[in-house]
């Protein structure tokens, strides 16, 4: 009778504290990119961040500040780069509209002969104000949600590089496993971490360099400017680099290029779109030995959770539930296993 008694307040106890993490977690939500994003950068820095502190004698808060100045520097500055190239453009072609709406309706005309399928008229043009105008309270509330998670993630950080070691301890203490087991969940979540923490950028600049190439060849004004751009969309979930490369398309067709519209609209489907799946399953794999199944369908799966920071995320969602599945076994079954990363060697 004592032995149920305990399992019934163990159950009862296990119940109160799911349904206070769903409550926290339902109203918290909109704010979890920021701390995920906090999780991600003290992951990269805590062993520098250590070595200044304990071996340099650096002060402590002053130098986590250091690292929260050069990460705004890292992630502000291509967001302001792309916004500075991209403004004069949109600004030259608002100030001359004539020759665009022209070259549309050329287009329009070409496609409407070829398949009959009429694109441009005054209908359509309605219909696209009526909808941008209907999406640009969605994209002011974005950006605000991004500033706020932005300014939530510098915030958290600083605390946790501060912190630490007593947050390290703690986590120890509250999680109810092995010890073999917390190394083993560490170790997936520092892997993971670094690998699409460090991947994902190499990425944008590999793609950035094949965007490049590819505008040269087919003659696109401007083309470093719009490789630099194209490896800045490719962190956008979803649209990525067609952001840009498929109005040059556009604008190539529309303006009597037929040719090179048609070279660079087959290059970017074959090559640059084609070229961030190579690469996320060699080099992610290279660099923290992801398998390629986890990273793809991790991406798939993160980018619907947790938008951008799915990348790195959603691949970690699923090696958590891969390893949690393999810390039961180890916990309840009598032969244990390996962890995850040393089997993704085959």
């Amino acid at each position: 009778m004592t032995t149920f008694n305990n399992h019934l307040r163990q159950i009862i106890l296990l119940a109160i504290i799911v349904l206070i993490g769903i409550l926290l977690l339902q109203h918290f939500y909109i704010f979890l990119p920021g701390v995920l994003g906090a999780v991600t950068l003290y992951i990269l820095s805590r062993k520098s961040y250590s070595y200044l502190i304990e071996k340099k004698k650096w002060a402590p808060s002053w130098t986590a500040l250091l690292y929260i100045l050069g990460y705004t520097f890292i992630i502000c500055l291509p967001v302001y780069l792309a916004v500075v190239l991209l403004i004069p453009k949109l600004v030259a072609l608002f100030n001359d509209p004539v020759q665009l709406v022209v070259a549309l309706k050329t287009l329009s005309q070409k496609i409407q002969d070829a398949t009959g399928i009429e694109l441009y008229n005054a209908d359509s043009i309605k219909a696209g104000t009526k909808n941008l105008a209907n999406n640009l309270p969605s994209l002011l509330t974005g950006t605000a949600n991004f500033i706020t998670n932005l300014l939530l993630m510098f915030f958290v950080l600083y605390y946790m590089l501060i912190h630490g070691n007593k947050m390290g301890n703690y986590l120890k203490d509250i999680i109810p496993l092995k010890s073999s087991n917390r190394e083993m969940l560490s170790s997936e979540t520092d892997i993971m971490i670094r690998a699409n923490a460090i991947g994902i950028p190499l990425l944008a600049i590999i793609q950035g360099l094949v965007g490049t190439l590819g505008y040269f060849i087919f003659g696109i004004k401007d083309y470093g400017i719009w490789g630099f751009l194209t490896g800045v969309a490719s962190l956008i979930p979803i649209v990525g680099t067609g952001l840009i490369w498929l109005p040059l398309t556009i604008f190539l067709l529309a303006t009597n290029q037929f040719w090179m519209g048609i070279g660079l609209g087959i290059y970017s489907l074959a090559i640059i779109s084609n070229v961030d799946y190579v690469a996320r399953i060699t080099l992610l794999r290279k660099i923290g030995d992801v398998h390629p199944l986890i990273t793809i369908f991790g991406v798939i799966i993160g980018l619907s959770m947790f938008g951008f920071l799915g990348l790195i995320f959603g691949p970690l969602l699923i090696s958590y539930f891969i390893v949690l599945v393999k810390i039961y076994r180890n916990e309840f079954a009598a032969t244990p296993i390996t962890p995850l990363h040393t089997e993704n060697n085959e």
